[in-house]
């Protein structure tokens, strides 16, 4: 094991399998039966040029670079840790830019970063319980972005039939090429710009009700039984 992370440590290393696994998540996505469920949502915002905050659980990222069909710059927020670089070098890879940090645990050099993207246009993702969790419970960062921002929030979600579902805090799914599956997408909120914090509050819980509700439904449609939320009481770690 020891090993091996050295390996991952090594940059060379590190930029040939993050090649790799951008190659991989084409071919999972060209050789799979896809269906867009309520795509007309974040549409409405795409066809009039005006950005949009994605918003997506840590454990589905692994193919929320092909939930979008937006013309326009495009940009997430990944952390600083290793396996966030990992990330991150793959997604470039795919072709989309990067914003190093986290909008939930102090990074409000990200969070301003982000803020000022979205007002010249630039749309964000954000996975808003990473990067340390709780798992599927929403932290308060991205909410602030959206008021400053005035940019709705569009929650998504993926599910597929063929997968395997990671013991990491996240319970990170991975899926296999030749597969069917299904992206949804929740209704878009809004958070005032001169939001109190019960009005911030609110929006938070609808953000993270709205993504746990179109997930459930991700795994009903692929035939799975559903991925709980973790306690936020409790350490996931």
């Amino acid at each position: 094991m020891g090993f091996f992370k050295n390996q991952l440590s090594n940059e060379k290393v590190q930029k040939v399998l993050c090649w790799i696994l951008a190659r991989y998540l084409r071919l999972v996505y060209a050789t799979g039966r896809w269906q867009f469920i309520n795509i007309e949502t974040p549409q409405r915002f795409w066809d009039q040029g005006k950005p949009v905050i994605g918003c997506f659980w840590h454990g589905r990222m692994l193919m929320m670079p092909y939930a979008w069909r937006w013309e326009g710059p495009f940009r997430m927020l990944i952390s600083h840790h290793r396996d966030g670089r990992l990330i991150a070098d793959t997604i470039r890879n795919l072709g989309l830019d990067v914003t190093d940090g986290s909008s939930s645990r102090g990074g409000l050099a990200a969070v301003r970063e982000l803020v000022k993207a979205l007002k010249e246009g630039i749309a964000i993702g954000v996975t808003p319980d990473g990067p340390r969790g709780p798992r599927m419970r929403v932290q308060m960062g991205i909410v602030r972005i959206a008021s400053l921002s005035g940019a709705p929030i569009i929650p998504v979600s993926f599910g597929a039939r063929r997968r395997r579902v990671l013991s990491s805090w996240d319970r990170f799914v991975v899926i296999w090429p030749f597969n069917s599956g299904v992206f949804i997408y929740g209704k878009e909120i809004f958070v005032p710009k001169e939001a109190d914090d019960a009005t911030l509050e609110q929006a938070r819980m609808e953000l993270e009700n709205s993504l746990n509700a179109i997930t459930v439904e991700c795994d009903r449609m692929t035939g799975h039984s559903p991925i709980e939320p973790a306690d936020p009481r409790k350490s996931q770690r």
